[in-house]
């Protein structure tokens, strides 16, 4: 790992945000030791009460959502966080590396994948992921464990032979950024930070940024 406190005065640069979590997200790939694409995601009620919890990111990029650029992850609609975005649409993700020593903190609007979309990625997924997230009703009373290994094991008998259907309560969400900030950790606590937000509207969209104090 480098020496932070030889590294230049500024280690994270102005430019695309996309590319430069592209490039940290691949270093992460390489040094952590596990999950490198797990995240904390917040939600929130309607009434503003936070929730939150460590989801996979399944997808990213700039050119996603009609352009709009997105963080894409999958859940259970059912479930208290599908319930609290259904009330309240938006949400932050927060990205953190130990092996790094950095942290990638991202808010937005949320929007729901195409239903082809959601097709797609579950169609990916192992089959006992599948026939899991088939039998869950996820974040409600389970009286035991039993019950829903059970119900894994009627629905495996099920669709033995056959594609697992994925459930229409199952399906993605693409957070579209507004604010994106990189936290970089530096010798004595002299940390770094910059912060992008949108700015513009339509094809002259775009990011600034600035550096904040750590």
């Amino acid at each position: 790992m480098e020496d932070r406190s030889e590294a230049a005065p500024e280690a994270i640069p102005h430019g695309d945000p996309f590319s430069l979590f592209d490039n940290w997200f691949a270093e992460a790939q390489h040094s952590e030791p596990n999950d490198p694409n797990a995240m904390a995601l917040a939600t929130a009620t309607a009434e503003g009460a936070p929730s939150l919890r460590m989801v996979l990111l399944k997808d990213h990029g700039p050119d996603l959502g009609e352009g709009q650029g997105g963080f894409v992850f999958y859940t259970n609609m059912q479930s208290r966080k599908g319930m609290e975005i259904a009330a309240n649409p938006r949400a932050a993700l927060l990205f953190h590396w130990k092996s790094l020593r950095r942290q990638v903190r991202i808010e937005g609007a949320l929007s729901q994948v195409s239903e082809a979309e959601a097709d797609e990625y579950f169609r990916s997924r192992s089959r006992d992921s599948q026939l899991g997230s088939a039998a869950s009703d996820q974040s409600r009373p389970l009286d035991r464990r039993e019950t829903y290994l059970a119900r894994v094991e009627d629905l495996r008998r099920l669709y033995e032979g056959g594609e697992v259907p994925r459930p229409p309560h199952w399906t993605g969400f693409r957070l579209v950024p507004e604010r994106i900030e990189f936290w970089l950790d530096r010798a004595n606590r002299l940390h770094e930070r910059r912060l992008f937000t949108r700015e513009g509207q339509g094809e002259h969209r775009g990011w600034a940024s600035t550096l904040l104090h750590p």
